[in-house]
């Protein structure tokens, strides 16, 4: 596991822009099988986490259309709430980090790492925002 004090801070630039920070295995089931949209964003360490998946998810989530529900877990820090997650991600292998679009609780958009790697914040903003416009 990471250390808080390397953690705490990048879980900071999603939770203060209103994503909520899920912790626990109840609080990951709850959300994603909630009724409307929830995105999930399996956060990392990793440097495509910080280049391009925190960012855009800050860019595709200023849009006119976007989920009723925000929310995140930290992949090497909140294992089990993590491991719940990649529960609902079937059939995908997991990976971090990666974002997840459920809508009535299944499943509709997935952005795995290798799709982050090596692409801008926009190019996955742009990503998200396609299925915002579709699902939500």
């Amino acid at each position: 596991m990471y250390p808080a004090s390397i953690v705490m801070p990048m879980k900071a630039e999603l939770t203060t822009i209103g994503f909520e920070d899920l912790t626990t295995p109840d609080s990951v089931a709850a959300a994603i099988n909630s009724k409307g949209t929830t995105l999930v964003v399996v956060n990392s360490v990793c440097g495509c986490a910080a280049g391009a998946a925190r960012p855009g998810v800050k860019l595709a989530i200023d849009s006119a259309k976007r989920p009723n529900k925000i929310t995140t877990v930290f992949a090497g820090f909140d294992t089990e709430a993590v491991a719940e997650a990649r529960k609902h991600f079937a059939p995908f292998p997991p990976s971090s980090p990666c974002i997840a679009l459920f809508k009535d609780g299944q499943l509709v958009h997935f952005v795995e790492r290798h799709h982050i790697e090596g692409r801008s914040a926009q190019t996955i903003a742009d990503n998200l925002k396609m299925a915002f416009d579709e699902f939500c």
